[in-house]
């Protein structure tokens, strides 16, 4: 048996492995102070000067001729790592470590790296290493190994506001290289506990065995090579204010300082409401060092659910955007034991009360705390902890607090960033879409720091129009899109080609079929090009992209809600594929991916790498329900052990309650078991895939609803495409669109009402030849729609119709419309 001395994020531990299984040769272990490499670039070096361990007792070996270190090398923890298993090994005759690391000290008595590069370096020695039942860790269930070799480049043009930045650039390594880190103490997988940790879905080797890393790991890692670089950016009076990664960083142990001087307890949330900035970036980040768990809520909540998110997690302070999020607060108050003190992050405040700050008063409030007190707490903290609360948006009743541990988030930041062939320090996001909800938590904030990205954030308007303005001055190289951004977009340019000459619109409808045929043969990989490609690029599509602000955006993806095919053959016509992402909050986000060495239009891609999917209890056509296993996997449901239980079975599969299948390994989803409308005969319908049929034969239709449950028959809610205020409600005015559906068929309108008062015939012969369309196709009598109403205003986040992500909340849709449909059923 020999040791090795491994290197990662500064955790320096020794693997007692047998020769025959660590007989690389091409793996290397720089010894200096200076030299010490991630978890992914991790070296090790068989023969050297490393003492070895053979029943509790290290003994010297000595350095071969021109290795880094001369120095002996001591085993200076109890417990060690083997390759394949992990044992507790008595250790009496060598000193523990102080710190959190389990360090290898040279002879000069200096060790290598600590945690935490601060002043003041003082902390307690971590808990021992546990064997591997205790230690957190559960071996895959013969992981299948999967792996991407495609590789993407986009020049960074030189008037991108992007910076180029002075670090040198590094690709992710393949390698992976298995270090000890010291968990806490686990017994199972789950747990609703927030102060219990959870065992690993860790792989025995390959994607999926990573070494786990707490989040603060991952921000030293990020900071100590890429400190320069611009992590975030922000309009101020029109001009974009940049913070790099050192900035970030010291901003963030600012903010961890003064919320425990505020009294934050271990465990206890901290509730972060308003829309996307630094701010409030840095506050999750500071609540996570302070070893708070971080809970975001979203701006659209009432009083009453705000008051119930902030209960949930016992939350002992709440950062407000501005006063309009402090009325809230305010109103409900008295209805959180737990809560210390109020922070409003913009503007100044509009009345002084106790126990509230601005900012600036925050951030000063911890000035005084010693470095090494908040040091203590993050060497404390564990990767299989729990250090965030993502909640759902409640569609089928109240919020469940999902509980991500750290290992969640770095595992899951790093794995899908590395399978989507992410280029270290070269990445820019716009960061619009909700932070409480995970598709954006992970992708603005955890991915872009894994890669050292720069997030640009948009303005509170984004959604009202100014997003693609953003879009155009950030020029990002990726961009996460909800289905219904992706509409719009969709039915705004329909818009502007409308009014185009009737020779540019010829122009355009022979460029999209040519982009079309482009992108299919790309999808199938057929190297073949249309011919004409290259002119209807340069007339077209380059011109499509520039204006959208994605001419240099390697990958546009689309997730967090289904999406139509028109809607993706729409933007495949124009050269723009959009990728599928396919996850849950309790996946940590993405558990599929589509990217472009790897998509299928309506298909959500390939599981991530290192983790694995189950269908359940198929049907006949290979339907079945899609279960994940992997170390994206949630810790369970906080003060929820029902539910917890209920989401993951006894083997530890994450059940998702969607329905689908493979096709060579691609993932399709094909329904939602809770949606499913069960008729009266008894038959299961997916309502999405009608739903989807008629907004793309009517296209006057802005939004369907399949209803029928229990019912004999299937009838259907409609909304017509409209105008929204400045507000972001929709009002009574068709949409520019919408007015030309009508105008074609001979009829001038422009408001919903008068269509709905006049019971307008052509209009609503035009919908019913859509719809009996749709009903040619079924594929069976009972999957026909019967009868069908178009609602006075279409469904909206204010109207409670739609989530904070656009997706359609049913239950409360029926809920509202409950008079409606009840008259479909009457005799």
């Amino acid at each position: 048996m020999t040791d090795k001395t491994v290197s990662h994020n500064g955790l320096h531990a020794k693997e007692n492995c047998a020769e025959s299984v660590c007989s690389r040769q091409d793996i290397q272990l720089n010894c200096c102070l200076q030299n010490t490499e991630s978890f992914l670039d991790s070296k090790v070096q068989q023969d050297g000067n490393y003492s070895y361990m053979l029943n509790g007792e290290t003994e010297p070996v000595s350095t071969e001729e021109g290795q880094a270190g001369s120095g002996q090398l001591s085993r200076k923890s109890k417990y060690i790592v083997i390759e394949e298993e992990m044992h507790a090994v008595a250790d009496d005759t060598v000193p523990e470590t102080s710190g959190n690391l389990l360090e290898a000290e040279n002879a000069d008595g200096h060790s290598i790296l600590p945690l935490v590069d601060s002043p003041n370096q003082s902390c307690s020695p971590p808990e021992p290493f546990k064997t591997e039942k205790e230690n957190g860790i559960v071996p895959d269930l013969q992981a299948e190994k999967k792996s991407s070799d495609t590789s993407r480049d986009a020049d960074k043009p030189s008037n991108s506001p992007v910076p180029n930045g002075s670090a040198c650039l590094h690709e992710p390594v393949d390698e992976v290289v298995k270090a000890e880190i010291s968990l806490a103490t686990a017994d199972q997988l789950w747990t609703s506990a927030r102060d219990q940790a959870v065992k690993l879905r860790m792989s025995e080797e390959g994607p999926g065995s990573e070494a786990p890393m707490t989040i603060c790991q991952m921000f030293q890692e990020t900071k100590m090579k890429y400190g320069s670089q611009p992590a975030l950016a922000s309009k101020k009076d029109g001009v974009w204010v940049t913070l790099t990664y050192d900035e970030y960083y010291q901003k963030c142990r600012a903010a961890a300082k003064s919320f425990l001087k505020l009294g934050l307890e271990r465990y206890h949330g901290v509730g972060i409401l308003g829309f996307n900035s630094p701010e409030w970036f840095i506050a999750d980040i500071g609540c996570i060092m302070a070893g708070g768990l971080a809970a975001g809520i979203y701006t659209t909540n009432s009083p009453e659910a705000c008051q119930y998110v902030a209960h949930n997690c016992d939350a002992n302070i709440l950062v407000v955007e501005n006063h309009k999020q402090l009325v809230k607060i305010l109103k409900v108050k008295d209805q959180l034991p737990h809560l210390k003190a109020i922070i409003q992050y913009k503007d100044e405040l509009e009345e002084k009360m106790p126990n509230l700050y601005t900012w600036e008063e925050f951030l000063k409030i911890g000035e005084d705390m010693a470095d090494g007190v908040l040091d203590s707490i993050i060497q404390s903290q564990r990767a299989n902890e729990c250090c965030t609360l993502i909640y759902t948006s409640g569609t089928t009743g109240n919020p469940k607090g999902v509980m991500l541990s750290h290992d969640n988030i770095t595992w899951t930041a790093n794995a899908a960033g590395t399978m989507t062939q992410l280029k270290m320090g070269d990445e820019a996001v716009v960061s619009y879409l909700p932070l409480s909800h995970v598709a954006a938590q992970v992708n603005d904030m955890w991915i872009c720091m894994r890669f050292a990205g720069t997030t640009y954030f948009a303005e509170p308007d984004a959604l009202k129009g100014s997003l693609v303005n953003t879009l155009r001055e950030v020029r990002p190289t990726s961009f996460l899109g909800v289905p219904r951004v992706w509409e719009k977009m969709q039915e705004s340019m329909k818009n502007v080609g409308a009014k185009a000459s009737v020779m540019k619109q010829r122009v355009a409808a022979w460029a999209k079929a040519i982009g079309l045929q482009a992108s299919y043969n790309a999808m199938n990989r057929n190297p073949a090009v249309p011919w004409g490609y290259m002119l209807a690029n340069n007339l077209v599509f380059k011109k499509v992209r520039s204006a959208l602000g994605l001419d240099r955006c390697k990958a546009c993806y689309t997730g967090a809600a289904p999406i139509t095919k028109d809607t993706l053959e729409y933007f495949m016509s124009l050269s723009i594929p959009l990728y599928e992402l396919y996850g849950m909050s309790e996946s940590t986000g993405p558990h599929s991916i589509s990217w472009e060495g790897a998509y299928r239009i309506m298909s959500c891609g390939k599981v991530i790498t290192g983790s694995k999917t189950k269908l359940d209890k198929k049907d006949n056509e290979g339907n079945g329900e899609i279960c994940f296993w992997g170390r994206h996997v949630f810790m369970g449901y906080l003060n929820m052990p029902d539910k917890t239980t209920e989401a993951i079975d006894q083997d530890g599969w994450l059940h998702s309650g969607d329905l689908g299948k493979h096709i060579d390994e691609f993932l399709f989803i094909t329904g939602r078991i809770k949606e499913l409308i069960i008729t009266a005969g008894g038959e299961n319908i997916p309502p999405v895939p009608i739903e989807d049929a008629v907004k793309e034969q009517v296209s006057i239709i802005s939004n369907a609803m399949l209803v029928g449950d229990k019912r004999k028959f299937l009838s259907m809610l409609l909304t017509l495409k409209c105008n929204v205020n400045d507000g972001g409600e929709p009002t009574d005015e068709l949409a520019p669109g919408a007015v030309d559906f009508c105008q074609q068929r001979g009829i001038t309108v422009t408001r919903i009402s008068e269509i709905i008062a006049k019971k307008e015939q052509t209009i609503y012969q035009a919908i019913q030849e859509g719809i009996e369309r749709v009903n040619a196709s079924a594929t069976s009598n009972a999957q026909k729609i019967q009868k069908w109403a178009i609602l006075e205003r279409d469904f909206s986040i204010s109207g409670g119709e739609l989530g904070p992500t656009m997706k359609l909340k049913r239950p409360v849709v029926h809920k509202m419309y409950e008079e409606i449909i009840n008259k479909f059923y009457e005799d």
